[in-house]
């Protein structure tokens, strides 16, 4: 490609990038608004350092760990041609990132690129590393909202490094790094290996199946479960606060999957404005199956507000991974599924007594595997998507005649939910045998924002003491009654 179209690609995913990291607001509104005053400060931190933290840790070795080998050119194999995973929009990265851990001649790791050494200024890896930093990031932030209201600070920091510097670099490598998943098409044929274009499972799923695992090793808030197994509703303390974040990450979302075509022009563009359509109808369906969910079947049998949030994200997660590859009425279809998915979910958790304040495990988790198994049922055989992982023919679904892609993306689901979700168990319960993981029963009840951050995130307003205060006038100004009494 010319300087020119390189360049408009590179300005196109650092614009997605930056509504990507915008979407760390709304996480922060969402979590907050939906759990209780007295941990307000405490999650906003939260939601703040977590992007802080992600940053340094994916810098030193995520970013290495994932995409150290992506440049690496596999050779022929099945009579499928040699092939290389870096985007061939962002500029020649000859040279460069093109170092694998090989097993059995698979990628599973990358061996270059710690804290971005040997890379120079090359402006399409450096573009490449701040849009997918912002991308493990939002994988980092999921967990936050599993384990709120009773998890210490000290935890969640070892929590964001576990992410950003191995976990989620991990299966990264796997499906988007040139790792083995990615390239199951090339090697024993599953239609165009684990195809993901924005991260239902390598964003969402992988930040869910942490929430999971720490969810159950950290346990439910005090007072969430009655001894008869019977859950009590702990309502947030600010509705509209979440409200608004929903609206926020959907805005967000528009970057985070048109932009993961990785440029604009061509069959990238044709790519990119396909996955906004596709996103917006999606969402739009997620929300209002999960509404009309709760109005018609839900205990109240009215239009829950927390859960029509939910229903949203749900939708918006769903078609992260097929946003590329379906038709907009399939879009409809993944997100009305999400939407009644999500609310099902949170039910089972709860009788599994499981407890999660504001439902990420249902929303990212759960409907994370949904959208990645959408890929392999309903991609629509776009003539865009072919060469796809280096295979040649277009990502095909059930729905149009591919019978093997489903193979392909049942193989990324139960990696993650094993991978990640066993060692993110045992890593959590490292964290909670040395006494790291969980406040506390007498802070969980004052609440964490005094003992954990040393400040509230409500205070009440100060006035100075009464012996620095003036006194009361003796005269009354013109134009004022005095005081009845006086």
């Amino acid at each position: 490609m010319d300087d020119t179209t390189v360049s408009l690609n590179v300005l196109w995913v650092l614009i997605a990038g930056v509504l990507v990291f915008f979407m760390q607001a709304g996480f922060a509104l969402v979590e907050t608004g939906f759990t209780r005053a007295k941990n307000v400060a405490h999650t906003m931190m939260m939601n703040m350092m977590v992007f802080c933290i992600g940053a340094i840790g994916y810098w030193l070795t995520g970013f290495a760990l994932q995409f150290g080998g992506v440049n690496y050119t596999f050779p022929d194999v099945n009579g499928v041609g040699a092939w290389a995973f870096s985007p061939i929009t962002m500029g020649d990265w000859t040279g460069l990132l093109d170092k694998p851990l090989l097993i059995g001649g698979q990628g599973v790791l990358g061996l270059t690129g710690f804290m971005l050494g040997g890379l120079g200024a090359n402006f399409g890896v450096l573009a490449f590393f701040f849009f997918q930093m912002v991308f493990m990031d939002t994988a980092a932030t999921i967990p936050t909202g599993s384990m709120a209201e009773r998890l210490k600070f000290i935890g969640f920091v070892l929590m964001g490094l576990w992410v950003s510097m191995f976990i989620y670099p991990l299966i990264g490598n796997w499906v988007w790094g040139g790792g083995w998943l990615a390239n199951l098409g090339r090697s024993i044929g599953w239609g165009n290996g684990a195809v993901d274009f924005a991260g239902s499972g390598v964003v969402h799923m992988i930040g869910g199946a942490v929430a999971l695992a720490g969810a159950i090793a950290i346990g439910p808030r005090l007072g969430k479960f009655n001894k008869d197994g019977s859950a009590n509703t702990i309502p947030g303390h600010n509705i509209p606060m979440g409200i608004l974040g929903t609206i926020i990450l959907f805005f967000g979302w528009f970057g985070f999957n048109p932009g993961s075509a990785l440029g604009f022009v061509g069959a990238f563009r044709n790519l990119a404005v396909l996955a906004a359509i596709n996103t917006l109808m999606a969402g739009a369906a997620g929300g209002c199956a999960a509404m009309l969910y709760m109005w018609v079947i839900g205990p109240s049998r009215k239009p829950d507000p927390s859960m029509s949030v939910n229903g949203i994200l749900a939708g918006l997660v769903a078609i992260t991974a097929p946003c590329a590859f379906v038709d907009t009425w399939a879009a409809v279809v993944i997100g009305l599924i999400a939407g009644v998915w999500v609310c099902v979910a949170s039910v089972v958790l709860e009788r599994l007594k499981i407890d999660d304040p504001v439902g990420a495990i249902p929303v990212h988790f759960f409907n994370g595997i949904w959208g990645v198994l959408a890929v392999g049922i309903f991609a629509n055989a776009n003539p865009d998507t072919a060469a796809w992982n280096g295979v040649a023919t277009p990502v095909t679904g059930l729905l149009y005649g591919g019978g093997t892609q489903i193979l392909a993306q049942l193989a990324e689901a139960i990696s993650i939910a094993v991978v990640v979700g066993g060692l993110s168990y045992v890593f959590f319960r490292v964290l909670a045998a040395l006494k790291l993981l969980r406040v506390s029963a007498a802070d969980e009840l004052t609440g964490l924002d005094i003992p954990e951050m040393g400040a509230e995130g409500y205070p009440k307003d100060w006035e100075p003491p009464l012996d620095v205060r003036p006194a009361r006038p003796t005269t009354v100004p013109v134009g004022v009654a005095a005081p009845a009494g006086d």
